[in-house]
């Protein structure tokens, strides 16, 4: 009885509650832009109900893969479950039970070009979930001449037009709002400006004409 009490006393005693470890919130998860296929890619297209037609295709420079029967088809610019999609649509008039999937095999050499007040400028190869700070830290970091209220973002669209957004990368580089960070799409660029902008579009559009370097080439799908 002696020793029965000893130890529920010890019991009381001891501090209820989760550990440190169990109270310290985990950093939030970074937002991730889903895939989205560019010339060079190697994809397999398959039929699960007509096995025949199942093919390995690598997306052409002009963003089109050719299939069986239907002929050419835009790839580049779509999401592979997108591709898939339009792939099942565009043969319900030859298939009795067209079930498509797309599934990538193999991704090019995508890149992504940073410039203005970083240590290192130049083309980067861009890693599956590369973020917009990130891509900064592995050009070389900002200068103590950036201006990072104002990071200026520039990204194709489907049909090949160059647009801008200004990010703020202050709260990312604090670590009080990682998940603002910006997912990279391949070719996208990054330039960091030495003073804030007024227009965003005349940057971009004097940009893309004076300063992209001729390697760096993007497709226009």
């Amino acid at each position: 009885p002696l020793l029965l009490a000893m130890s529920c006393a010890a019991c009381a005693a001891a501090p209820s509650g989760p550990s440190p470890a169990t109270i310290a919130e985990s950093p939030p998860a970074l937002s991730s832009a889903p895939y989205t296929l560019i010339p060079g890619d190697l994809v397999t297209v398959k039929f699960y109900y007509n096995p025949e037609l199942n093919e390995d295709l690598i997306i052409r420079p002009d963003g089109k893969i050719t299939m069986q029967l239907i002929g050419e088809v835009t790839a580049a610019g779509l999401t592979p479950e997108a591709l898939a999609a339009n792939l099942t649509e565009l043969y319900a008039s030859e298939l009795a039970a067209p079930n498509v999937s797309v599934i990538v095999r193999r991704a090019s050499n995508q890149r992504v070009f940073v410039s203005g007040e970083v240590g290192k400028q130049g083309v980067i190869t861009l890693t599956q979930g590369m973020t917009l700070y990130q891509a900064i830290q592995k050009a070389g970091g900002l200068l103590n001449t950036a201006q990072r209220s104002q990071v200026i973002l520039i990204r194709r669209t489907a049909d090949g037009q160059a647009t801008g957004s200004a990010v703020d990368v202050r709260p990312i580089e604090r670590g009080s709002a990682p998940q603002s960070d910006i997912a990279l799409q391949p070719y996208d660029m990054v330039f960091v400006p030495r003073s804030k902008i007024a227009d965003v579009n005349v940057i971009v559009d004097q940009y893309i004409r004076q300063n992209l370097p001729i390697q760096f080439a993007i497709p226009v799908f």
